[in-house]
């Protein structure tokens, strides 16, 4: 790959306006950039204007071949796609070649990575450290009510109403949605904030303030993740530890409330799904559920032996 240097520099800082104005979050620029900073860094000075098909999923090709998911690989093409997309909208282009090419297939109907409620209270157990309080709070809002991670990056003192025990979560889609705060976390989130961090900017709004001093960052959430993983499963064989991650959460948080009677719908609004689909994935049902469905069923085939 090419260092871009100030090649690509007004595309690059159009495509940034574009998002704005679009409403991208702040993350998700982040990310667009770094995609598209790759695939022009594999033009070799290229014009855009020049640029084919056979370009763009000639990047594909070579970013599937260092061995990336399916998911990021369709990431990275939805990035270029936007870059193009954004691009002939602001008059700068007027053929996109990023569209029109296929997806890559992901693997569906796969049953995510969960904690059921033994290990979960096991892994609340491992959080420990100086910020303990701050950082079970964190994880209390991913597993017992279903934030994701950057919502829990962008929450702001004035989210949370301690009266109502409600909890304000702006979420994708830049859409708002309000998640009650269970009873038995609420003691919790107070301690958190009672022994919040100073922040270094006296007017610094975010309910999570990093060691120094700035909103906890979305990486520093995923790295208090990883490191509590680790130590959750430290006794575990390293050939039996499973792909945890702080997203984990949320899914452990849907397959509770599924299993405990909650209606798809219901969990859809609280997850801040767009769509009843995205929710299914967690209708996923364990061998040892499906034995004990089938145990129920009395079976009479004695008078035809």
């Amino acid at each position: 790959m090419n260092e871009l240097g100030t090649d690509y520099e007004e595309e690059l800082e159009a495509f940034l306006i574009w998002m704005k104005d679009a409403g991208f979050t702040a993350y998700t620029q982040k990310s667009y950039l770094a995609d598209v900073r790759e695939f022009l860094g594999s033009l070799n000075g290229r014009s855009l204007e020049s640029v084919k098909k056979l370009q763009v999923v000639s990047y594909l090709t070579s970013v599937r071949e260092r061995g990336v998911s399916d998911a990021t690989r369709n990431r990275k093409h939805a990035s270029v796609n936007c870059l193009f997309k954004a691009l002939i909208e602001l008059e700068m282009l007027t053929t996109n070649p990023a569209a029109g090419i296929k997806k890559s297939k992901t693997e569906k109907n796969r049953e995510p990575v969960y904690l059921d409620e033994v290990d979960l209270q096991r892994f609340l157990s491992a959080v420990e450290g100086k910020y303990r309080s701050r950082n079970l709070a964190v994880f209390l809002l991913m597993s017992y009510m279903g934030l994701r991670v950057g919502e829990v990056h962008t929450l702001n003192l004035s989210d949370y109403n301690a009266e109502r025990l409600t909890l304000r979560v702006f979420g994708k889609g830049r859409k708002w949605r309000n998640v009650p705060v269970p009873e038995a976390v609420a003691p919790f989130l107070q301690q958190a904030l009672n022994e919040r961090l100073t922040p270094w900017l006296s007017k610094e709004e975010a309910m999570f303030i990093s060691q120094k001093g700035r909103r906890l960052s979305i990486r520093g959430i995923q790295g208090i993740a990883a490191d509590t993983f680790s130590r959750f499963q430290r006794e575990v064989p390293t050939v039996h530890r499973r792909p945890y991650s702080s997203h984990k959460l949320r899914h452990s948080f849907a397959t509770m409330l599924l299993r405990k009677g909650a209606d798809l719908r219901t969990v859809q609004e609280l997850l801040g799904h767009s769509s009843i689909q995205t929710t299914t994935v967690y209708t996923h049902i364990t061998s040892r559920e499906k034995e004990e469905a089938m145990s129920r069923l009395q079976v009479q085939l004695e008078p035809f032996i």
